[in-house]
């Protein structure tokens, strides 16, 4: 695949202060990305910056070999061929859907307009809905024409900002799937802003977390998971804990509950200290384990449950049992400790 997208080492500032900072990423055609990260720490400014919204203040935005921004240079957005889809929708609600879709393909005749605009319902599961408003369709159902319509003048890439956060849970996942889905299919490039990481996870082939206006890691979702690059993205992505400990090989820690050995080297000096991530996945359910946990917490999540468990001298970590494994609040549960994926951090590594 050839690369669509390259971000190089941009800056943008509001009000004189660094929004973002150095900020360097690449896209290849075809690709979903998604540009992660908590509420205001840039995502959406570098979102804006690749639409021609913001201006650079440092490096280059190159779309497709072509430079479409750098300081004291911006082409404009309507010229970048780049679609659009925002939390809000943005639909026209004098508009019926079909006028909608085709807002964006004025220079066609009407009946081509209106054979694309078909084609898009078709494509976004709402076929015979033309006819309809805005306000007639339910929110799930605005988003995919607010997708149509980004879709209907085939961009070279598609960009979302939140394009969920108005919507419940479950329709964000079964909406976030279908958005793949339709993107793969059409061989659109996308990139999605989100604070959400199962949405990232659910849509992304790549992922950028980000923090305080800068890149922390460019990877898969498994990555960035199993190999966080920093304590932040650790923090950040899924849920652990961490224990106190020294290295005692380049591959196992001694902690307070024990030796814990795992597949991945680090080559710090035998005795540094360290803090050791413990995923819930790390911790499974073993009968005849000498080491226990109390359950001071459970969450049921259908196939598993997921208990905080305290252990010896008031350490609390997280572990996913599966569901059969029904324990009571209080009740000592034998568990053993199963990191293959050794996550570490030097203590002062904060």
């Amino acid at each position: 695949m050839d690369t669509l997208l390259e971000v190089k080492n941009i800056e943008c500032n509001y009000k004189g202060r660094p929004v973002i900072q150095d900020l360097s990423f690449n896209i290849k055609e075809g690709q979903i990305a998604c540009l992660l990260g908590p509420s205001g720490c840039g995502k959406t400014t570098a979102l804006r910056a690749i639409a021609g919204f913001e201006p650079v203040r440092k490096g280059e935005i190159i779309l497709k070999g072509k430079t479409v921004s750098r300081p004291g240079f911006s082409i404009a957005p309507d010229k970048r061929k780049l679609g659009m889809v925002f939390q809000d929708y943005a639909l026209f609600p004098h508009m019926d859907i079909s006028d909608n879709i085709g807002f964006g393909l004025r220079d066609m005749s009407g009946l081509s307009r209106q054979q694309i605009a078909n084609t898009m319902l078709k494509t976004v599961g709402l076929a015979d809905m033309g006819h309809r408003y805005p306000h007639e369709l339910s929110g799930g159902q605005q988003q995919r024409v607010a997708l149509a319509r980004a879709l209907a003048p085939r961009p070279e890439m598609i960009l979302m900002d939140e394009p969920f956060s108005n919507l419940d849970i479950e329709m964000r996942e079964h909406l976030s799937n279908e958005v793949r889905d339709i993107l793969k299919e059409q061989g659109i490039t996308g990139i999605l802003v989100t604070h959400d990481q199962n949405e990232a996870f659910a849509i992304g082939d790549i992922i950028g977390v980000i923090s305080a206006g800068k890149l922390q890691q460019w990877d898969s979702a498994y990555n960035l998971y199993h190999e966080p690059a920093n304590r932040f993205v650790a923090d950040f992505i899924g849920q652990g804990a961490f224990l106190k400990g020294s290295l005692s090989s380049p591959e196992s820690v001694e902690t307070e509950i024990g030796l814990v050995q795992g597949n991945r080297a680090y080559g710090w000096p035998v005795g540094t200290r360290v803090d050791l991530l413990l995923r819930p996945d790390d911790i499974l359910p073993d009968e005849n384990s000498k080491l226990s946990g109390t359950v001071t917490q459970k969450a049921f999540k259908g196939a598993e449950i997921l208990y905080t468990l305290e252990l010896n001298r008031g350490i609390k970590v997280l572990s996913l049992f599966p569901s059969h494994h029904d324990h009571a609040i209080g009740e000592k549960v034998g568990i053993r400790i199963a990191a293959d994926h050794m996550i570490v951090f030097p203590e002062n590594d904060l």
